[in-house]
């Protein structure tokens, strides 16, 4: 019931969100009945269907060449869905900014609803007009009749103090014109029809004469300009930093390194290196070939061991076996070591401890290894929990011999308080990726303890690391992918 309720409550978010987007990039800068308006109405409905399609097709048993259809295009659309609604919010503080800048510059009062324009009225005197000329001021020039060919300066102003205010314009000229001028400003729109049809259309100053001004309502063409600006450039700002964060992603991991001090870490083993990679997430998307640049990068640093602290892969051995491969190929002095994750107890923990092991990694199932200088321990994921194979403290760390120096491989940062217990001197952690897309770091810290890099809990240091590959889509901002070298120092040396 609850699980019906939360997903309920995201598709009505999720249907509210494209709502929003195509209200803005759609229906405010497209006409009615337009391809484009078509186009952008059927991806509204697409798209959305594409990521849900991509979030559940692994879940329900699909085939893989059906997830790896719908992965890119649905995973992808959620991380665009993101930044697209992000940029378009900031948009909604620029847009009456906008508004107001372009109506100031268009000589309209900001906050008025139209604008008034004064039109040239022949019964009066020549410098009410506002131009001396009885010409409209803000007609363009191309269009302006030429006032020399209508009214002689010296009738205009004889006929307005002579003529009541109701005589037409026609008994003021006192040439007649042989190609009217059309006049730009149009009518008021709240004018009587019975005041039209009686007005005589003597020429282009007719209508000026009983209208000293008009009120025009904004145009829509600022309204659509502006529309077509900020959604123009929200659709670049999101657009470009997913294609940014993709990027990252199929790029490969960087490597950092960092120096941890061991108290009870003999000289003998000062500088250990152990390479650190948690999730990978071999998957639908990520590929054999996203393994094998994990797999070189890490080799490049020459560790003296490599630790995979979970969420290697999304999907099943008998999908997903042949791309995970590659890891056969790492090379470490005193070898590669893996914890399973929560990810891998959605796609059959026991099978892919079996297929690591063969590959050459040793699983550490809540048990511990003597290296030199210190003890390696590993736990199961939490989520092994509900299988019966959750992390089990006391049988990795309770009979060991405190004077040595403890580090445990762990994949969820939350357990180090049981590691502060068990009297665990550094603890190596993935889970979190950094937060993956900013701003989800602010989210991970509400359920993580420590979201990226080295801190201390008591006498316990906790590294987390971002992890290596991306869950869902294939972006990261403000969260690159990492490989991270840490290197032991004893303070003896």
């Amino acid at each position: 019931m609850v699980f019906a309720l939360v997903g309920l409550v995201v598709l009505a978010l999720l249907g509210a969100v494209h709502r929003y987007l195509w209200r803005r990039f759609v229906g405010d800068t497209t006409a009615p009945g337009s391809p484009l308006r078509r186009a952008g109405t059927v991806a509204a409905f697409v798209l959305p269907l594409l990521s849900i399609g991509a979030m559940t097709s692994g879940r329900v048993g699909a085939p893989f060449w059906l997830q790896q259809v719908l992965a890119w295009p649905g995973f992808l659309w959620l991380a665009c869905l993101l930044y697209l609604t992000l940029a378009l919010l900031v948009g909604e503080v620029v847009r009456p900014v906008l508004l107001r800048v372009l109506a100031r510059r268009d000589g309209v009062t900001p906050g008025a609803g139209a604008r008034t324009v004064r039109e040239p009225a022949a019964a009066g005197p020549a410098g009410e007009s506002g131009t001396g000329t009885g010409t409209p001021a803000d007609v363009p020039d191309g269009t302006r009749p030429r006032t020399e060919e209508l009214v002689p300066s010296h009738s205009a102003g004889a006929s307005a103090r002579s003529e009541a205010a109701g005589r037409t314009a026609t008994e003021s000229v006192t040439e007649p014109v042989s190609e009217p001028a059309t006049d730009p400003v149009a009518e008021p729109a709240t004018e009587p029809a019975r005041e039209r049809e009686t007005e005589p259309a003597a020429g282009p100053l007719a209508t000026s004469a009983t209208a000293p001004a008009t009120t025009l309502a904004p145009g829509p063409s600022r309204r659509l300009f502006v529309s077509r600006v900020v959604g123009g450039a929200a659709a670049a700002a999101g657009l470009a930093t997913v294609g940014y964060g993709t990027y990252g992603v199929l790029r490969g991991p960087s490597v950092r390194r960092i120096t941890v001090p061991l108290a009870k870490l003999p000289r003998a083993a000062h500088g250990f290196r152990i390479a650190v990679v948690s999730d990978i997430h071999i998957g639908p998307i990520l590929g054999r070939a996203h393994t094998r640049r994990i797999v070189d990068t890490i080799n490049a640093t020459s560790p003296d061991l490599v630790a995979v602290v979970g969420d290697l892969v999304d999907g099943s051995v008998a999908d997903l076996g042949s791309a995970a491969e590659p890891l056969s190929a790492l090379r470490a002095r005193h070898g590669s070591f893996f914890v399973t994750g929560n990810h891998e107890y959605f796609s059959g923990a026991g099978q892919w401890v079996d297929h690591v092991r063969e590959l050459g990694l040793h699983p550490l199932e809540n048990a511990r290894v003597e290296i030199e200088g210190f003890d390696l321990a590993g736990v199961n994921d939490i989520a092994g929990e509900t299988e019966g194979q959750g992390p089990d403290f006391g049988r990795a760390l309770g009979d060991r011999d405190r004077g040595r120096a403890a580090v445990l491989l762990a994949h969820q940062p939350v357990v180090i308080h049981d590691a502060v217990e068990h009297g665990v001197d550094l603890q190596l952690s993935g889970h979190t990726h950094g937060g993956q897309l900013w701003p989800g770091n602010f989210l991970a810290e509400l359920a993580n303890p420590t979201v990226a890099g080295l801190e201390r809990y008591g006498d316990t240091q906790l590294f987390v690391s971002r992890g290596a590959g991306a869950w869902g889509p294939p972006v990261r901002v403000g969260a690159p992918s990492d490989i991270t070298v840490v290197e032991l120092a004893s303070r003896q040396a």
